[in-house]
């Protein structure tokens, strides 16, 4: 099987997520997407995120009608801090049956070559990379650059993945404010972050 591995701490998942994942998963040859949540980084402290498991149970209940996607936690019982290449070895080694892929902002691919290993990753996995929506002040600055390197590498893929200007603490700090944020959530996501009343401090 074919799957694409889509990281992220989803601190809450939010529909620009899911349109990626979905996208990804009903566009490409994947057979699959894995929303491979997060873990804390133990050596950091930060409030605004969610425990492990509540931002992985946000995850299940958003895709839980989609067979296609699926919700993991590969990286909770991995050294930290994660490192992607690690993650794609243990997943190797465990499941030697499948091929994994990464899913990717255009922005994390341009910094790619900062990552671990990063030249193993180009050789050894396909990269399939989602369009990057520029901020309103690097529209306006004229020193913008926008060259991509390993963008012609053949592995790297690039999508025309419908991509939403949503952020999760953009959501964080509405419902900190007590602003409408249902059309940004799922149902279920908005009704599970409403009942345990998170980010609400």
């Amino acid at each position: 099987m074919k799957i694409g591995l889509y990281f992220g701490t989803y601190n809450p998942i939010h529909v620009g997520h899911l349109i990626i994942a979905n996208h990804m998963a009903d566009s490409s040859n994947l057979d699959q997407v894995w929303l491979v949540v997060s873990p804390q980084n133990p050596l950091k402290n930060k409030t605004t995120l969610l425990a492990d498991y509540h931002r992985l149970a946000l995850v299940k209940i958003a895709i839980e009608e989609n067979p296609n996607l699926k919700a993991s936690n590969i990286e909770f019982d991995l050294p930290k801090p994660s490192y992607t290449i690690d993650t794609l070895t243990y997943l190797q080694e465990k499941h030697p049956e499948h091929e994994y892929s990464i899913i990717m902002g255009e922005d994390n691919l341009r910094t790619l070559h900062k990552w671990k290993n990063h030249e193993v990753i180009l050789s050894n996995h396909k990269i399939y990379v989602y369009p990057r929506v520029l901020t309103a002040q690097e529209i306006l600055a004229k020193d913008v650059k926008m060259e991509t390197p390993f963008k012609d590498h053949p592995n790297v893929i690039i999508t025309e993945a419908p991509v939403m200007k949503i952020s999760a603490s953009f959501i964080r700090n509405a419902i900190k404010e007590k602003k409408e944020v249902r059309y940004l959530l799922t149902d279920p996501v908005c009704k599970y972050v409403a009942e345990m009343h998170f980010y609400e401090k």
